[in-house]
């Protein structure tokens, strides 16, 4: 494999490190590189970003999820035909769970697991000279992590950069660059991140200005120069461990604004199997192929287009005769649509499909974060009962009243704490606040003669 990789990544979370990203992949683009991009970490917000750019699926890894084997076959997918590849942390560079090394979730694990240097964006407001310490202490954290370099972020002058560069240089790293503080440069935000790629009017706009600065401000020579090839498992001949099947032959998923959250790996792997993704918009008031077997509706944003969901009629009608013959399963935000109602921010009910028991409300928000580990305790479309799936939470809404419906899993926390039964199942629907990253393998049975 001929593939290069760096791994943009920082200190903590909002360094800096989806905009050098996106400049790197941008200004690598426009030299005529085939860029690719993955995202550790669960998120589904920067791959699609990602995916705007490189015209690739967006992509996770994840070392607490996934098993090797998984890893290795999404990271082939990820490298598959690109010249270089933008490996984006998520969180600090070694923030993880509280467990070994190499299971931990840490963006440390996959740098270290595939031997990916990492180039360390460092945030210069309110400090000067310190970032030299701070680039020191990640440097000699890990004998397993690599710290090829710096780039500077949030600079405010000149004299800022040199005091940054002369610290950074007197630890014995080299500096890559220094981006220029401008506010013009920041994205949008909202309650789960950044605002979608999907909504901004002037993406491509936004992405050129952001590779002329990458241009003009980093050295994009020596940060390609700095990128190594891949080592550990890496390969489609890989078994499909931890793989979740196809929920269908046929696989009706809702797309829009308010249901985007799809894990890109979870829809390669599904077509890798024979499976079609039929899409539609219920935003748009259409109803789920009835050709299809099955019905995804993924997490999003419903909570910001209650009213119109309510008012989609054939949507509403169509999803329930579906349900009727063919399983349909809702993520969160998914979930909350199969409810009775939504109450948006404001606190005004919204009719929902129906199809569970469940009433939830974005007015009365409690942040709900981390890691989950779901044991189906019954036989459905995401498995048989007893089948063990880890994923995440993350989301603000409340469930205001739980409804009579039998629970679709028994939680656990990333370490392993109790957390109770989670979501419904009905018939043939069933939904949850857990989004499914990969299904945990069964433990090997010895037979004695």
């Amino acid at each position: 494999m001929t593939t290069r990789a760096i791994m943009v990544a920082a200190p903590r979370s909002g360094g800096g490190k989806t905009t050098l990203t996106l400049a790197l992949l941008a200004a690598f683009g426009r030299r005529g590189l085939r860029v690719g991009a993955v995202k550790t970490g669960p998120d589904y917000i920067d791959p699609a970003f990602h995916a705007a750019i490189t015209g690739r699926p967006g992509l996770n890894l994840d070392s607490w999820c996934m098993p090797d084997a998984l890893l290795g076959r999404v990271m082939q997918a990820a490298c598959q035909d690109v010249d270089i590849l933008v490996v984006e942390s998520a969180m600090g560079l070694f923030d993880g769970l509280s467990l070994p090394d190499g299971q931990r979730g840490a963006p440390s694990d996959i740098a270290a697991h595939f031997g990916i240097p990492v180039l360390l964006v460092l945030d210069m407001s309110g400090q000067g000279q310190s970032v030299g310490p701070i680039a020191r202490g990640f440097a000699q954290w890990s004998p397993h992590v690599q710290v090829s370099g710096v780039v500077l972020n949030r600079v405010a002058s000149p004299r800022h950069e040199r005091l940054g560069r002369e610290a950074v240089q007197a630890a014995q790293l080299p500096v890559y660059g220094a981006l220029m503080r401008q506010m013009e440069q920041t994205l949008p935000e909202r309650h789960l991140g950044l605002v979608q790629a999907r909504e901004h009017g002037n993406l491509a706009g936004w992405l050129s200005d952001l590779a002329d600065k990458a241009e003009r401000e980093l050295d994009l020579d020596g940060i390609l120069a700095s990128a190594r090839p891949l080592q550990g498992g890496v390969g489609e001949d890989l078994p499909p461990t931890g793989v979740l099947p196809p929920p269908g032959q046929r696989i009706a998923v809702a797309d829009d604004a308010a249901f985007s959250f799809l894990y890109g790996h979870l829809a390669l792997f599904w077509r890798q199997a024979g499976a079609e993704l039929v899409p539609f918009s219920p935003l748009a008031d259409e109803a789920p192929d009835p050709s299809c077997t099955a019905c995804w509706l993924p997490g999003g944003y419903p909570e910001l287009h209650a009213g119109v969901l309510a008012g989609a009629a054939t949507f509403r009608t169509g999803l329930a005769h579906f349900a009727r013959t063919r399983p349909v399963h809702g993520e969160c935000g998914g979930f909350m649509v199969l409810g009775q109602g939504l109450e948006d921010a404001q606190g005004v009910r919204h009719g929902m499909a129906g199809l569970l028991g469940h009433s939830t409300s974005f007015a009365r928000r409690k942040l709900n974060l981390g890691y989950r580990e779901a044991t189906l305790v019954a036989d459905g479309v995401l498995g048989a009962r007893g089948v063990r799936l880890r994923g995440h939470e993350f989301h603000y809404a409340t469930v205001l009243e739980e409804g009579q419906d039998a629970p679709l899993a028994s939680l656990r926390s990333g370490i392993g704490e109790e957390l109770g039964m989670c979501g419904g199942q009905r018939g043939f629907v069933s939904g949850s606040f857990f989004h499914v990253l990969a299904s945990v393998p069964a433990p090997i049975t010895m037979s004695c003669a």
